[in-house]
């Protein structure tokens, strides 16, 4: 006895169980071109309009801690939103963790009142620290 099996056909509607990944590495594609060109406008942090001088510019040693204060008076502790009491503790904790060499560079916007740059300088020394620079920028030819 043998069986009769009907003849294959394709069905037209059957379902097809493939992935298709050129969606997939379409998204990812522009995923990376998005990150590509985001990623070194992250970089600059915090807005800060900083004062003019000509002194010569030094080299960033790669032991320091940038410290900015933004027009509104906003203090950042390396581009984190910080208060004067949170940035003492900081501060106080950095001492602690790698201790005291560390050079602090402080940004700070040239219509922030001087008192609270002196302030932001003075819990600075307080916390131990003695090499303090100030970020500014070379005026415009």
């Amino acid at each position: 006895m043998a069986f009769d099996f009907p003849p294959l056909k394709k069905n037209p509607r059957r379902l097809v169980a493939e992935i298709n990944v050129a969606p997939l590495v379409d998204v990812m594609l522009i995923l990376l071109i998005t990150f590509m060109i985001a990623a070194p406008m992250m970089i600059q942090g915090v807005e800060v309009d900083l004062p003019e001088t000509t002194a010569q510019p030094l080299r960033q040693a790669e032991n320091s801690v940038v410290i900015s204060i933004n027009k509104d008076g906003e203090i950042y502790f390396e581009d984190i939103r910080s208060s004067q009491l949170l940035l003492q503790q900081q501060l106080a904790a950095l001492a602690q963790r790698l201790g005291t060499d560390q050079i602090i560079l402080l940004r700070a916007d040239q219509g922030v009142l001087y008192g609270l740059v002196v302030a932001v300088m003075t819990d600075i020394k307080n916390a131990g620290f003695d090499q303090l620079g100030m970020i500014t920028q070379t005026p415009s030819p």
